[in-house]
């Protein structure tokens, strides 16, 4: 697998995956009829962030993920990143490739910590995931996520230090 910088030529092979899993409704707190022009302005982002994708030794699109500074000003410090992996491909570390590789970008970007703000609590291969790469959660916000199948449930803020 080989992770780089996602182009613009990327983003046909990103968006059905993306439709999907937003479409579900039970990872992201994005909306469930998100446009394709709307998505591509969410997912890829402009510099200084970046966005990457995860490929197979085919070129084939596996998975992406994109990393941003999580809050301006006084906070911008501290990184954030979100990671999508095709349902297809789900189970063969995709996931946690991507994780390593943002944790790394942001270290050498000078960041000292990295938060994610909205992990939905029963998503438990995701807070599975970044509890192994050394994440906590600092906290959960009780019901701000209406999930499709267990009604409103908690986001996670998870945090790991740099």
């Amino acid at each position: 697998m080989q992770i780089r910088e996602a182009t613009g030529h990327d983003w046909p092979a990103i968006w059905p995956f993306l439709r999907e899993i937003t479409a579900a409704g039970e990872t992201f707190v994005y909306p469930l009829d998100l446009d394709e022009e709307a998505a591509r302005a969410l997912w890829l982002l402009p510099a200084p962030n970046r966005t990457v994708v995860a490929t197979d030794d085919a070129g084939t699109v596996l998975g992406t993920a994109n990393m941003t500074v999580n809050r301006p000003g006084n906070g911008d410090h501290i990184a954030s990143a979100s990671y999508m992996v095709d349902p297809v491909h789900a189970g063969r570390g995709v996931g946690r490739a991507l994780c390593a590789y943002t944790l790394e970008w942001a270290r050498a970007a000078g960041f000292r910590g990295m938060q994610f703000n909205a992990v939905v609590e029963c998503n438990e291969p995701a807070v599975r995931l970044y509890q192994s790469l050394g994440f906590e959660v600092v906290g959960t916000v009780p019901g701000a996520f209406r999930h499709p199948r267990e009604g409103y449930v908690g986001l996670h803020v998870m945090y790991r230090e740099l």
